[in-house]
């Protein structure tokens, strides 16, 4: 990380940044520590197999494809719990994600519900993005995961969520880099300037939705993988290795629309390299080293420039905009999430609130 792809960071008289800093302050609140893992592990997987008694499943997997979702529904499955898998079918999916989720959950017998979003009205929601000029492009995806994990719990009485989300691996967040997978407020005003469609059927939830499900239903969202020692090498080789899962080429790569936006249009519009966040993370956690990190993201974001024009060339085919809307996107000057009505400050006090209960123990870790 610097001042090049994160300009509000800030280091100490150590030479020590911010997200240093809160990764030390947070882990402990985040991480079990490892000599309390089996016993945490145990007591956390006695809690949600209670709390599933009499139902046909006792908690719920996201899965998209990728490494970490992957691990965790077979992880679940390890643990002896009895997991429903829910996929958001945004229209991006790349053969190869389909491949790994129809592949890995066949192989472990889990079920699985698939919410398909209705094409014209994310497509649209999509384009807003684009016209905001924000480096958000991704949240119409985000929100709409988290929504329908939320609402599918309530629905079938499912308490527990079991997250993929690994804070040793992913605990960097730089709102500017990327904001609004928990702000409906948000996401709604981009629509609302910049579409025309109301958002009929999207997958949304308000901060009341949040407090509905999380204090009258009690449904809890669980990082599994902090409970665990986790290595995300590791993890990759054994799933390519015991249930045939193929890697993909990147972060989140098994969408064509995350490859385009974090392979092309952060780094070309927005100068965001998001792999300096991904592998600072790694460095954090002990996984790699610094030198290694800085080779790894002096490489092109593309794995070539073939697939990178053949991805442009898709993505502007799909969305139904020109050449000319594509230049005047990338031309358009840089906006900022702040600029239009969010929840940013009620957000940003939640996370702490959740944060004092983890490190009370009142809240999953």
């Amino acid at each position: 990380m610097n001042n090049q792809v994160d300009t509000e960071i800030k280091f100490d008289a150590q030479g020590l940044c911010n997200h240093c800093r809160r990764y030390d302050e947070l882990v402990e609140k985040r991480m079990v520590h490892v000599d309390e893992r089996a016993s945490a592990l145990e007591g956390l997987v006695t809690k949600i197999k209670r709390a599933g008694a009499g139902n046909d499943y006792d908690c719920i997997v996201g899965v998209s494809g990728g490494v970490d979702s992957t691990y965790v529904a077979w992880l679940t499955k390890k643990l002896g719990l009895r997991p429903l898998a829910i996929h958001v079918d945004n229209g991006w999916n790349s053969e190869l994600a389909v491949s790994n989720i129809e592949k890995v959950l066949n192989g472990l017998n889990i079920d699985l519900i698939t919410r398909v979003l209705d094409w014209e009205e994310f497509k649209e929601l999509q384009v807003s993005f684009l016209k905001s000029s924000t480096p958000d492009g991704e949240i119409p995806t985000d929100h709409a995961i988290f929504a329908t994990l939320w609402k599918t719990a309530a629905k079938y009485k499912i308490r527990y969520i079991i997250s993929g989300m690994n804070f040793a691996t992913e605990s960097i967040s730089v709102p500017n880099w990327s904001y609004g997978h928990s702000d409906w407020r948000y996401v709604k005003s981009i629509q609302s300037n910049f579409g025309s469609k109301k958002l009929k059927s999207y997958p949304h939830f308000s901060f009341f939705d949040l407090l509905w499900i999380n204090l009258i239903k009690r449904v809890r969202t669980v990082s599994i993988l902090n409970y665990v020692n986790f290595d995300k090498s590791d993890a990759m080789k054994f799933l390519q290795d015991e249930l045939g899962w193929i890697y993909y080429g990147g972060k989140h790569y098994e969408s064509i629309y995350t490859r385009f936006w974090q392979g092309y249009m952060l780094p070309k519009k927005f100068e965001i390299d998001k792999r300096y966040g991904h592998l600072s993370d790694l460095i954090n956690s002990g996984q790699l080293s610094r030198d290694d990190a800085l080779k790894m993201a002096s490489v092109p974001p593309y794995p070539s420039p073939e697939l990178e024009e053949e991805d442009r060339q898709f993505v502007m085919k799909k969305l139904g905009i020109t050449e000319e809307d594509f230049q005047a996107f990338m031309k358009s000057p840089v906006r900022s999430f702040r600029e239009f009505p969010n929840n940013f400050s009620t957000v940003a006090r939640l996370k702490l609130i959740v944060n004092w209960m983890r490190s009370k123990k009142l809240y999953p870790k």
